[in-house]
C-alpha cells in the first residue's frame, strides 16, 4: 500500500487570528506550533512545510503561572568568552512582549531546515491592531 506524500504548493493554507490575551503562554504556543507545522491536518507529512498562518494579538497580556515572570530568564551568547547575557522575562515584556511568544513557539518547532519557514509563517503583535485584515483571518478560540 502507497502512501500520498503532499507537496506545499497542493496544500491551500488558511490565516488564523488568536487573541492572547488572559491566556497561558504553554497552552497557547503549543497549539500555535501544531498549526504551523500542520499537524491539524489530515495531510500532515513530517518533511514538508504543510502548517498554515498564525497572527496573535495582544501579546503584552499573555499570562504566566507560578513565579515565571520573576524568575524565568532567557539566555543568548556572543560567542566569546564572558558573553553570556541574560535577560529577564519582567524586563523583556516591557521592551519586546512580541519576542515571549517568538521564542516560545521557536523552542516547540522541529529542529530540522523546516523551522526557519513554519516560523516565519508566525505574526505576533504587540497589540490588538495587525495589518493582515486583506488575508481574511478566522478568529480562532483556544
Amino acid at each position: 500500500m502507497k502512501t500520498k506524500s503532499f507537496k506545499t504548493s497542493e496544500v491551500n493554507q488558511k490565516w488564523h487570528l488568536i487573541d492572547a490575551e488572559n491566556k497561558t503562554l504553554g497552552r497557547l504556543t503549543s497549539k500555535v506550533s501544531k498549526i504551523l507545522m500542520g499537524k491539524n491536518k489530515p495531510q500532515y507529512t513530517p518533511n514538508n512545510d504543510l502548517g498554515d498562518y498564525v497572527i496573535i494579538i495582544n501579546a503584552e497580556k499573555i499570562k504566566l503561572t507560578g513565579n515565571k515572570e520573576i524568575q524565568k530568564k532567557y539566555y543568548r551568547h556572543s560567542g566569546f568568552p564572558g558573553g553570556l547575557k541574560t535577560t529577564k522575562l519582567s524586563d523583556l515584556r516591557q521592551d519586546k512582549p512580541e519576542q515571549i511568544v517568538i521564542k516560545a513557539v521557536k523552542g516547540m518547532l522541529p529542529k530540522n531546515k523546516l523551522s526557519n519557514n513554519m516560523l516565519s509563517k508566525l505574526k505576533v503583535y504587540k497589540g490588538s491592531e495587525h495589518p493582515h485584515i486583506g488575508q481574511n483571518p478566522e478568529l480562532l478560540e483556544t
